[in-house]
C-alpha cells in the first residue's frame, strides 16, 4: 500500500504520518509544493527516530507522483486510487481496499484538489463525524485510513507482539531529506 499526501502545509502532520509509513511498511509519496522543507525541524521530530524505516519519496507533481505509482503494480492506477475528503464518498468503515491501493490524502486547509475528485468521483474514502465538525486532523485520518485499509484488505499487519528493539540506526541524526528518493523523470537525468 502507498500513501500519499498531495500539497502538505504542516510539517508535524507529514513527520507523524511518516512515523506512520515507518510502522506499518507502507511507502510515503508526498505531492509538491511542500508547505516546508525537508530539513524543518518539526518535520523530522514528529518523525522521531524512525526515518531510517521511511520509504520516502517527493514528486514535483500529482502527474510525475501517477507516473511513479503506476509502476508499483500491476494494477491500473485509476483502480488503485482512493481519495481521502471530508466531502463524500464511500464510508471509510464499508469501504473495500485491496493490498495495493494507493491512500491519497489532501493538504490540511484544501484537502484535496476539485479536478482530482471529480476525475475520481468512485474513488472517493470519507470517515464519518458528527454534524458540526469541518474535519479530522490529516495525520489523524492518515492513521485510521491505512490501518483500516490493511486489516480489509487482509494486508499483513506488522509481525509486533508489543516489544521495542531499536532500528540500528536510531541513535544517528538521520533527516528526512537524507531519506528522500526522486523518479529520475521528474529530475531531468
Amino acid at each position: 500500500m502507498d500513501v500519499v499526501v498531495v500539497n502538505p502545509q504542516i510539517p508535524h502532520n507529514t513527520g507523524c504520518i511518516a512515523r506512520l509509513c515507518a510502522a506499518t511498511g507502507n511507502a510515503l509519496h508526498l505531492v509538491e509544493p511542500l508547505g516546508f522543507s525537508l530539513e524543518d525541524r518539526y518535520l523530522k521530530r514528529a518523525g522521531l527516530d524512525y526515518w531510517p524505516m521511511v520509504e520516502l519519496a517527493v514528486h514535483a507533481n500529482w502527474d510525475a507522483a501517477c507516473d511513479a505509482l503506476a509502476q508499483r503494480s500491476q494494477r491500473p492506477l485509476g483502480e488503485r486510487l482512493r481519495l481521502f475528503t471530508a466531502r463524500g464518498g464511500a464510508q471509510l468503515f464499508e469501504a473495500a481496499f485491496e493490498s495495493d491501493d494507493v491512500l491519497v490524502f489532501g493538504c490540511e486547509s484544501d484537502g484535496l484538489p476539485a479536478s482530482l475528485l471529480e476525475a475520481h468521483a468512485g474513488r472517493r474514502v470519507y470517515v464519518p463525524v458528527k454534524r458540526g465538525v469541518r474535519s479530522l486532523n490529516l495525520a489523524n485520518v492518515a492513521c485510521l485510513a491505512v490501518y483500516t485499509a490493511m486489516v480489509r484488505s487482509g494486508a499483513p499487519l506488522p509481525d509486533n507482539d508489543g516489544s521495542y528493539e531499536a532500528h540500528p540506526l536510531a541513535n544517528e541524526d538521520i533527516w528526512p531529506l537524507s531519506r528522500l528518493r526522486r523518479n529520475a523523470n521528474e529530475v531531468g537525468e
